[in-house]
């Protein structure tokens, strides 16, 4: 083993043996072609038992040397982030039955995927992003039975939606962004398994149609709640014949809250859909409500219709939710408050209308969530919703009539009170001095009247004298 990554080499002068299994010339300032920078010519066949041979983050360029396909032994190929250019050599598909992971990302290969990948190989990770390759996808990707990362993204890639994939049931990242992929989702695909599928990212294609519902039914990792292992391969040499790799040399970016977050080792335990800048229509699916496990849902910028499903409500787990830039109506759920995690929202420039939920994680969005939707209101929005408005304070209860004054009302109900207390006690008295019962109460009005009556005379005789 020589490791001999992160330093400030310009050249390797001299091959370092046949008998090297890991050579690691990462991050340095390597610069020239691999053959007469790395390899050493006059050695027609070069390590046999070679198997990490990892050379990223230089400043490499020209081809692939087809010397490479002679090893044979090889189980990780990182030739990552150079400057290396010209077509991928058609071995390099089927040279190495141990070969695991390839690693070509962020160079300037252009041509075509070579199709020549044989069934049943040992590959894991395929990362050929960034590149200018074009064409189709090779078919012969699905004898790759053992495949867990697929990244073609930023590529010049023109096919459909590569369904065929689902065959590949270990499959946990697929990553097609920014290519040129066209056409529907057929129903066809509702057939497709996806069993183990993570991150899927769509975006910036010219995909169209519908999608397809039962697509989301058959992705059963989005659907469990994850588990924070990380399963995804691990190499680097221990001994004679055992290999782990205990820190893995790739990542892969997601687009999430805002932001492209760059994944290393937790992509297997993350969960992300990203079908944005497509040209997909129709309603969204409210079968997407059931993969409780997502973290990163984009949908935006594609011409989606119809109402946000109340079933998002049950995205615990999302963190981020971009639905912007469609053309979707009626009011937000209230069940969407549900999401707790949710740490990024963005539902503008859609169609939506009425009050906007509150409560939870929705009292610290801000109005760029919701601009665009001329029709909703609330907080956080200046515009007061009509029917949310609070009970006014109860003011003095007054009674109006055309042509008069208002006369309270507290003072007529003591004034109607009044006259029939008045009223009462009249009646009770004529019936007593007509019955003359009950004789006490006659008797003692009688005495008291008699007495007041004598006293008024006798007061009035002393005023004349």
């Amino acid at each position: 083993m020589l490791n001999l990554s992160y330093n400030i080499l310009t050249t390797l002068e001299q091959f370092p043996g046949k008998n090297l299994h890991v050579l690691d010339i990462q991050s340095n300032l390597l610069q020239g072609p691999i053959l007469s920078t790395c390899l050493n010519p006059q050695i027609p066949n070069p390590p046999q038992f070679l198997k990490l041979f990892l050379i990223s983050e230089n400043k490499l360029t020209g081809n692939i040397p087809s010397l490479i396909c002679n090893w044979s032994s090889l189980i990780v190929l990182d030739l990552s982030r150079n400057s290396l250019s010209g077509t991928i050599p058609e071995c390099l598909g089927n040279f190495s039955d141990s070969l695991k992971f390839m690693n070509l990302q962020m160079n300037n290969f252009y041509g075509k995927i070579p199709d020549t990948f044989m069934y049943d190989n040992q590959l894991r990770n395929l990362f050929l992003n960034d590149n200018q390759l074009e064409g189709s996808l090779p078919r012969s990707l699905a004898n790759c039975s053992s495949l867990e990362v697929i990244n073609l993204g930023n590529n010049k890639l023109t096919d459909a939606f590569p369904h065929w994939l689902a065959s590949l049931t270990r499959l946990q990242v697929l990553i097609l962004q920014f290519n040129g992929l066209h056409g529907s989702m057929p129903n066809s695909i509702a057939s497709c398994n996806f069993s183990a599928l993570r991150i899927i990212d769509l975006s910036r294609n010219e995909l169209t149609g519908p999608l397809p519902t039962k697509l989301f039914q058959n992705l059963r990792a989005m659907r469990d709640v994850p588990e924070e292992t990380y399963t995804g391969s691990k190499f680097f040499w221990t001994g004679r014949d055992s290999f782990s790799y205990d820190e893995d040399p790739t990542y892969v970016n997601v687009t999430t809250k805002r932001s492209e977050l760059k994944l290393v080792k937790t992509w297997a335990i993350f969960t992300a859909m990203d079908f944005s800048n497509n040209l997909f229509c129709g309603h969204i699916p409210e079968e997407l409500g059931e993969l409780i496990s997502l973290q990163a849902l984009n949908l935006s910028h594609n011409n989606f219709t119809g109402p946000i499903p109340p079933s998002y409500g049950n995205l615990v787990a999302l963190e981020s939710l971009d639905l912007s830039s469609n053309k979707l109506g009626g009011r937000i759920p209230s069940q969407l408050t549900n999401m707790t995690f949710l740490e990024v929202l963005d539902l503008s420039e859609n169609d939506l209308v009425g009050p906007i939920p509150n409560g939870k994680q929705f009292d610290t969005f801000e109005n760029d969530s919701y601009s665009g939707n001329l029709g909703l209101c609330s907080f956080p929005l200046s515009k007061q919703c009509d029917n949310q408005e609070g009970p006014k304070p109860p003011g003095p209860m007054f009674v109006t009539h055309e042509g008069t004054s208002a006369i309270p009302f507290i003072w007529k109900v003591a004034m109607m009170g009044y006259g029939c207390g008045v009223v009462l006690g009249l009646s009770i008295g004529y019936i007593v001095f007509t019955t003359r019962r009950p004789w006490w109460i006659v008797r003692k009005i009688e005495r008291d009247w008699q007495k007041n009556v004598t006293k008024w005379i006798r007061r009035n005789g002393k005023r004349k004298n």
